[in-house]
């Protein structure tokens, strides 16, 4: 078995833990991250420790551009104090809040948070941790169903989601000699704890989405995390600058 080493921002729970599980079971060690969950993401790493592989957690805002840099010194750190080595292969930015503004109340605030998290810290952070990744490696950013078909109140969510989509294409290009593919995967709704817990909390809302997709329910997190894995093996190499909708064919 080829060990790979993956890094998951967001991964202390919902689709970030189950991508960093499902890693795990295909082989790799991973490194994931949390903002503030940090027993959650302690039982992640323990649980993947479980399987025999190596993990560890380490904290990050991604609404902090400017700790960006002293996040990836903490990503060398632990690289050589756990690995001993100074490099890894995947990347899935996955880290990100939910937020459901109408249009005519969002504020700047709102617009410029937004943008940090979703968007300005995905762009920075993988410029920043390119020059650690080895050559043919993958980088997996998370777009949304909702840069296809529209979702009132979501009108900042999904344009930063469609910057990253935009995004990725060009990274794909720009990265492509080295062997690194960069791809998106873009979730329809998922039953999980994201804007909390939006879909969960409301049978009605549930309901809903569930008649809107041709398998006729919600996703849920683990409908994702077998995705990211199969992106990262070897039969997912020929896949480059792709968005990848993952919502069950919702809205068809």
């Amino acid at each position: 078995m080829n060990t790979k080493i993956a890094l998951v921002t967001g991964g202390s729970r919902g689709l970030g833990k189950n991508m960093a599980l499902r890693l795990a079971e295909k082989g790799h060690d991973v490194i994931i991250t949390y903002n503030t969950k940090k027993e959650e993401a302690l039982e992640v790493v323990t649980t993947i420790e479980n399987l025999g592989l190596k993990a560890a957690a380490l904290q990050l805002d991604v609404n902090n551009i400017a700790s960006l840099t002293q996040f990836i010194d903490d990503v060398k750190a632990v690289l050589k104090d756990k690995w001993n080595t100074n490099s890894f292969d995947f990347l899935i930015n996955n880290a990100g809040v939910g937020a459901t503004i109408p249009y005519m109340d969002a504020t700047e605030e709102d617009f410029d948070r937004l943008m940090n998290i979703h968007f300005k810290s995905v762009y920075f952070l993988t410029q920043k941790a390119l020059p650690i990744m080895n050559d043919n490696g993958r980088i997996i950013n998370i777009s949304s169903g909702t840069t296809r078909f529209c979702n009132p109140g979501y009108s900042i969510y999904a344009s930063m989601k469609g910057a990253i989509e935009t995004f990725t294409r060009y990274v794909a290009k720009e990265v492509g000699s080295r062997g690194i593919t960069a791809n998106v995967i873009a979730p329809g709704p998922i039953e999980t704890d994201f804007n909390n817990a939006a879909i969960r909390s409301n049978s009605h809302l549930k309901e809903r989405l569930s008649t809107m997709t041709a398998l006729g329910r919600v996703g849920e997190a683990n409908d994702i995390g077998g995705i990211v894995a199969f992106l990262c093996s070897e039969d997912g190499y020929w896949i480059n600058g792709q968005r990848i909708e993952a919502s069950g064919g919702i809205s068809l």
